[in-house]
C-alpha cells in the first residue's frame, strides 16, 4: 500500500488531511493499544536511536511496534556505541538503515533527524531534534484534543517554556491548520521566537498571567522549563518555578478546561490537580501509542 509520506521530520510536512487521517487511524488502533496485539508488522523490524534520554518516546514507540507484530533493537547511549569512536551521523545511519525497516532518532542536534533521512534507505521518524521539532509528540497532542474536546477553534494557553520547547514548537504549528487562538504564557526570557510569532499573526496573544485568562480557554499546555537547554544555567535559575497550575487556580476555569503537558513534569503542575478531571497528561502519554501505531503501520505501507 501506498504511504501518505515517506519520513516524518517535521509537522510542516504535514497537510490538515493528513493530520485528519493520522488521527482516526490512531482511533482504529486505541483498541490494540490497551493491551491486544496485532500481527500487520510481523516481520518488520524498528531501530530506535536515542542520543538523548527519553522514557515516553522510546517506550511507546517499542510499545507500538510490538503491539503491530513487529521487533525492536535500542541504541540508548552514544558512549557505548561507535559515535564514541568518532562515527559521523552519517554513517551510523548508512549501517542502521541496513538492518531495519525503520528509525526512530532522537538527537541533541537541531536538523539531525532531516540529516538522518538524507543518508537513511528506509523511513526515519523524529522522535526530537535539539529545540527544533517533534511531531509525534504533536500528533499525540493534538489525539489528546480531539478525544477529549473539540480540535477545531480551540483557545488554547501555551505556559512555560516556549523558547526551548521542540514540543511547542511543533505544536503551534499544528494548531494553525485548526484555526486555534492560542496565548502565551511565559517569563519574558522564555518567549516564543520571533519567527514563530510572526507565523501564526493575529491568532496569538501574549499575556502575564495565566490567571487573567483562565476563563476563556479549553487548553491548558504547560511545558518544563528545561534545565538541559539552557547555555547558562544562572538564566535558569532566574526562571525555574515561574508557573504553577494548581487546583484553586482551575475552579475559575471552564468545566470541560483540560491540563496537559508533554512530561516529565518537575512542579510546573500541582500533584492535587491529578485527580481533578481537567487532568490529561497521564491519558495524554498513553496516547502515544496508538497515534505511534497509525504513524509506524503508515511508513511501514500497511496503512
Amino acid at each position: 500500500m501506498m504511504s501518505r509520506f515517506r519520513h516524518l521530520i517535521s509537522i510542516e510536512e504535514l497537510s490538515k488531511g493528513d493530520v485528519e487521517y493520522i488521527l482516526s487511524k490512531a482511533d482504529e488502533f486505541e483498541d490494540i493499544a490497551k493491551k491486544s496485539f496485532s500481527d500487520i508488522l510481523k516481520g518488520k523490524l524498528l531501530g530506535n536511536l536515542f542520543f538523548e534520554p527519553s522514557t515516553r518516546t522510546r517506550m511507546s514507540f517499542e510499545t507500538a511496534m510490538k503491539r503491530l507484530g513487529g521487533e525492536v533493537i535500542n541504541l540508548n547511549t552514544a558512549e557505548i556505541s561507535s559515535i564514541a569512536k568518532g562515527e559521523t551521523l552519517a554513517d551510523t545511519i548508512r549501517v542502521v538503515s541496513g538492518y531495519v525497516d525503520t528509525i526512530v532518532i532522537r538527537h541533541p542536534k537541531e536538523g539531525s533527524a532531516k540529516l538522518a533521512a538524507e543518508f537513511s534507505e528506509v523511513p526515519v521518524i523524529n522522535g526530537g531534534d535539539g529545540a527544533g521539532q517533534h511531531p509525534t509528540q504533536t500528533l499525540l497532542d493534538l489525539y489528546t484534543i480531539w478525544k477529549e474536546g473539540d480540535i477545531n477553534d480551540i483557545r488554547i494557553a501555551l505556559v512555560g517554556d516556549l523558547k526551548y520547547s521542540r514540543t511547542v514548537h511543533s505544536l503551534i504549528k499544528a494548531l494553525s491548520l485548526f484555526n486555534a487562538e492560542i496565548y502565551l504564557v511565559s517569563p519574558e526570557a522564555l518567549r516564543l521566537p520571533i519567527q514563530f510569532r510572526e507565523e501564526l499573526g493575529n491568532n496569538v496573544v501574549e499575556v502575564d498571567s495565566l490567571e487573567d485568562i483562565i476563563g476563556e480557554i479549553n487548553v491548558i499546555y504547560v511545558t518544563r522549563i528545561q534545565k538541559e537547554r539552557f547555555p547558562d544555567l544562572d538564566e535558569y535559575h532566574r526562571v525555574a518555578g515561574s508557573y504553577r497550575i494548581t487546583r484553586k487556580m482551575l475552579e475559575n476555569g471552564e468545566e470541560n478546561l483540560i491540563v496537559m503537558h508533554p512530561l516529565p513534569r518537575v512542579d510546573e503542575i500541582s500533584p492535587e490537580v491529578d485527580a481533578t478531571a481537567h487532568a490529561m497528561y497521564f491519558k495524554q502519554a498513553f496516547y502515544g501509542v496508538p497515534v505511534r501505531m497509525a504513524i509506524l503501520s503508515e511508513v511501514m505501507g500497511y496503512g
